[in-house]
């Protein structure tokens, strides 16, 4: 019987996580410079909508004007935007995976009402679309895709926000079995102000953790008051209150007793798609910057001029180029599994489902970086700008203090990074992937002499580099699993050494990711820019990322390894982060200067 790694082998397309232990060609993944005509054309839709509707209206919708956020929404409802990523039968366009990236990058740009669209069409829909019956889907989904209804996702309580299993929430069925009781207490409930319903989390009889759908005029169900955040400050975040709520038997959401896979499948796809959003709110903040550093003149000439303001837009093109391109991936991995599913007859919902459940990894990743380097470029956008970046008279501050929540929701980074490692564990345990047999394959090189053979190819160089950043990662975590299975460590109380593993797997996926693009770039013909510069931004990276993952290795190999056995591990990965070096000054003022010259985010 044909396996599904089978199937996807004979695809040429990597499993979750496997990108650890294989190789991946550039003819196999999507990047952003061969979309085709019809995703340009909504892409320059979504622009369109966000340039004349949400940017000019930035002021208003912070203070929530009545009425404006969801007005916006409902156009964009028009434009088909709520339902891109839904089947057709209930109104939506199902679109292609990497389609519904180019329209959430594009969407990104919009600050606090990023919040209220990305609510509509992820947690207040896919519950329902993932794990919904066909009576659930008919009524509901519809008018969530038209935006005649809103929707809105309870999870977290004052009690629990990483640990969502330790809600208090409580569910009673009531005597004649055709309600259930809802008591309890919801918090950073976004959509809460204008949701008509809700997707909430409740214990049946105090144990069982199921999901309900709420209706918004359901008796006993009252909201607290708008909270006041630092950002996303148009968007609507209030406390939800069930006092003896009544809700049908038939609106309980999937099985009774298994809320907890609804929860954390939603929020895979929730993670890429923030990712995504993140990245395209980057582009517009290095296109502030520029524009900025052209005008502003300091002694006689543009600060753009200046080296040290090159090698801040260097780096913020550096960052958000590898984010792009490994969110890009990300999304090629979904959209080949998805359709894998659909021809083994696997539905809609189900397909988009489990696929993004496959790269559970990968989503995680994409999350991670999209918050961090959104935070990076702002912060640096706003340090540009100096004194007047701090001001609220321009566009800066808002985006800077919009985009600190993204590390935050949808899990904190910090428990992102945690999940990476346990999944890749969990998924090796089970016999999904094997690391086993590569790990063993890496100290059997550690006990051989090393080769001091030149890498072959334009990009031999960046090849041989990628694979040593995989021997890192094997030798590390394989090192620390062996410990564990000796009982020397416990690994879920080595969070730092978990977190270092994880660093150094976001480095290696965006490095390859980035080698991926710049080689299909170049054997793509005619290119938006030089080659020269994507050689910049490939080799500038892997120079940084050699060097950030030789202090993560370090630091976890010292924290549970002495003796000769320390010494072994650290000559390998001097062995490892072998990568030539390189001008980055020179190669950080060619990005600069094209940057500089377009006056805009010219990379994609």
């Amino acid at each position: 019987m044909t396996t599904m790694l089978d199937a996807l082998i004979s695809k040429k397309v990597l499993g979750g996580g496997e990108f650890i232990i294989a190789s991946s060609h550039y003819e196999d993944t999507f990047i952003p410079e061969e979309k085709s005509e019809d995703q340009i054309m909504i892409a320059e839709t979504v622009r369109n909508l966000v340039e004349t509707q949400v940017l000019p209206n930035s002021t208003r919708l912070d203070k929530q004007e009545e009425g404006l956020a969801l007005n916006i929404l409902r156009q964009a409802a028009e434009l088909g935007l709520l339902g891109a990523d839904m089947p057709e039968e209930y109104g939506g366009m199902a679109l292609d995976t990497n389609t519904n990236n180019i329209i959430t990058d594009e969407l990104g740009p919009s600050g606090g009402w990023t919040v209220t669209f990305a609510v509509q069409t992820g947690i207040g829909m896919l519950p329902i679309l993932y794990f919904g019956n066909e009576a659930q889907k008919a009524k509901y989904l519809p008018p969530l895709i038209s935006a005649e209804l809103i929707g809105a996702y309870c999870l977290t309580e004052p009690g629990s926000g990483s640990d969502a299993l330790a809600a208090k929430t409580r569910a009673d069925l009531s005597a004649d079995g055709t309600h259930y009781i809802l008591n309890g207490q919801k918090m950073w409930i976004s959509n809460g102000g204008w949701a008509d319903l809700y997707i909430v989390f409740a214990k049946i009889d105090g144990e069982k953790f199921t999901a309900f759908i709420v209706e918004r005029d359901s008796e006993g169900l009252t909201l607290g008051a708008e909270e006041e955040k630092l950002g996303i400050k148009g968007s609507s975040t209030r406390q939800v209150f069930f006092e003896n709520v009544k809700v049908p038997v038939e609106n309980v959401l999937g099985e009774i007793g298994k809320g907890h896979l609804i929860a954390f499948h939603v929020l895979n796809i929730g993670r890429y798609k923030l990712g995504a959003m993140c990245l395209g709110g980057s582009k517009r903040s290095v296109t502030t910057a520029v524009n900025y550093a052209n005008e502003r003149k300091q002694f006689g000439q543009p600060i753009a001029n200046f080296g040290a303001i090159k090698q801040k837009l260097a780096e913020q093109v550096i960052r958000i180029f590898a984010g792009d391109s490994a969110q890009y991936r990300t999304s090629q991995m979904i959209q080949n599994y998805s359709e894998l599913l659909k021809t083994k007859g696997v539905g809609f919902g189900e397909a988009k489902q489990k696929a993004a459940e496959e790269y559970s990894i990968e989503c995680a990743i994409m999350k991670i970086v999209g918050s961090e380097v959104l935070d990076f470029v702002v912060d640096e956008t706003l340090q540009i700008h100096g004194g007047m970046g701090y001001s609220e008279e321009g566009t800066v501050a808002r985006a800077y203090r919009d985009s600190r929540i993204n590390r935050i929701y949808e899990g904190t980074n910090e428990i992102n990074r945690l999940l990476m490692v346990d999944q890749l564990l969990k998924r090796a345990m089970k016999g999904q992937i094997d690391i086993v047999g590569p790990a063993w394959e890496v100290q059997k090189e550690l006990a051989s002499m090393p080769s001091f053979d030149a890498p072959e190819g334009v990009y031999g160089a960046e090849e041989a580099a990628i694979k040593d950043f995989k021997k890192i990662i094997l030798m590390v975590a394989g090192a620390a699993a062996k410990m564990q299975m000796d009982g020397q460590i416990n690994l879920k109380e080595e969070q730092e050494v978990l977190t270092n593993v994880a660093n150094i797997m976001i480095d290696t996926f965006l490095a390859e990711s980035l080698l991926l693009r710049v080689q299909k770039l170049a054997n793509m013909g005619e290119t938006p820019l030089s080659q020269e510069v994507y050689d910049a931004i490939l080799k500038t990276f892997i120079t940084d990322a050699t060097s950030r993952i030789h202090k993560q290795a370090t630091d976890a190999l010292v924290s549970f390894a002495e003796g000769d056995l320390l010494k072994t591990f650290l000559m390998g990965l001097k062995r490892f982060t072998k990568y030539h070096p390189v001008n980055v000054k020179k190669m950080r003022r060619l990005i600069a200067d094209t940057l500089i010259e377009a006056n805009r985010y010219c990379f994609s």
